[in-house]
């Protein structure tokens, strides 16, 4: 298992109702991206996805 979890961040960055719509991330998720743990950044990536999935119906 790989212990670095990369950010979700495709450096097309572009805040709309408080979320990235590059990667789908809130804005409290892209500040604290850097002190999350291991399991907080699999939630968070997670939540982006499903964020961002519906953002692109």
């Amino acid at each position: 298992m790989a212990k670095k979890i990369d950010s979700p961040c495709i450096a097309a960055c572009q805040l709309k109702g408080g979320m990235c719509i590059g990667c789908g991330r809130s804005i409290e998720e892209i500040r604290h991206w850097k002190s999350m743990k291991r399991p907080e950044k699999i939630a968070t990536i997670k939540r982006a996805e499903q964020r961002y999935k519906k953002l692109n119906k």
